[in-house]
């Protein structure tokens, strides 16, 4: 089983800067894939970004340019560096892990990007 921590989130202003983290109970490398999920008030939860056990990352239209995934496999931790951000930016960000078959998420923590 795959438990995951998440910190970072916050208010910020137009244009700056946050860092999101998700720590593991698990080896990063075990497990599948890693993401930042994100859910804005009365929308659907949509991908933010991923990254693979081979470090292969994908990202949302929306996101490409400004936010980065990344990990840390000694810490077994997965960031997400979001710059430029937009007042559409603001919502609960979720950690996700694709563990064997099973889909972990952590309990979310918000951004708000006041405009």
């Amino acid at each position: 089983q795959v438990q995951l921590v998440e910190s970072g989130g916050g208010l910020v202003r137009a244009g700056g800067s946050l860092r999101l983290s998700c720590t593991t109970s698990r080896a990063i490398l075990d497990i599948n894939a890693m993401g930042w999920y994100r859910q804005a008030a009365g929308k659907q939860r949509e991908l933010v970004a991923r990254i693979s056990s081979l470090g292969i990352t994908d990202y949302a239209d929306s996101v490409k340019g400004r936010f980065t995934i990344s990990r840390d496999v000694a810490k077994n931790t997965v960031y997400l560096q979001m710059s430029s951000l937009k007042p559409e930016d603001t919502a609960v960000y979720y950690c996700n892990a694709a563990f064997l078959l099973e889909t972990i998420w952590g309990k979310g923590t918000l951004v708000t990007v006041s405009s």
